[in-house]
């Protein structure tokens, strides 16, 4: 099942600043390797292409947040998934489900604390 991608403006914006700051410092076509700008927006991009797809992915290593409330529903959980492992200030992706059937609404892009 696929699942429609919605975006808080909040989130929008730390996606579009993720892109930006990996467009900025990118090379002519097959001119060497990413910078890690590059690198991190390939991971998230990935990661929001992955919830679309599948938001069980075992890649995703998606599970239960308790730090926030769902925005639609209040008896609903909100979720976060891995954009990287294994790496200081991984990044995450907080989303929920809703508010109509099939789609998910992506919370916030941020840093592991």
């Amino acid at each position: 099942m696929s699942f429609a991608i919605l975006w808080l403006p909040d989130s929008a914006a730390q996606y579009a600043k993720i892109r930006d700051d990996a467009l900025a410092g990118q090379l002519p076509e097959g001119k060497g390797k990413s910078n890690k700008a590059q690198g991190l927006f390939k991971q998230v991009h990935k990661c929001i292409q992955q919830l679309s797809d599948s938001p069980r992915h075992p890649g995703l290593q998606t599970h239960e947040y308790h730090g926030m409330p769902h925005l639609f529903d209040e008896n609903q959980k909100v979720f976060e998934a891995y954009a990287q492992n294994r790496t200081p200030g991984a990044y995450r992706v907080f989303w929920c489900y809703g508010p109509g059937r099939n789609q998910i609404t992506i919370i916030a892009i941020t840093p592991h604390p």
